[in-house]
């Protein structure tokens, strides 16, 4: 396993390219991007076990991951952006 920081620069990577892939403003800073990140891998994880694409000790891909990345951020702004307006 990672552990706590390799989790977190893990996350920080993966939300920064999540956030590459979807252009346009995003509403918060590097502390939202790492905690998109570390969710999206999570999700990325769980959705690969639910496919049975990973066994339960397993951890997620790097592609899942990203894929989870990217569905937590789009959610994240059509909440966000719709509370603002």
């Amino acid at each position: 396993m990672f552990g706590v920081i390799g989790w977190i620069i893990f996350g920080l990577i993966v939300g920064a390219i999540a956030k590459l892939v979807m252009p346009g403003r995003d509403p918060g800073g590097i502390i939202v991007t790492m905690a998109l990140g570390i969710v999206g891998a999570l999700l990325g994880g769980w959705l690969g076990r639910a496919a049975g694409w990973y066994g339960p000790n397993d951890g997620a891909g790097f592609f899942m991951s990203l894929i989870g990345a990217i569905l937590v951020l789009f959610i994240y702004r059509m909440a966000v952006g719709r509370a603002r307006t």
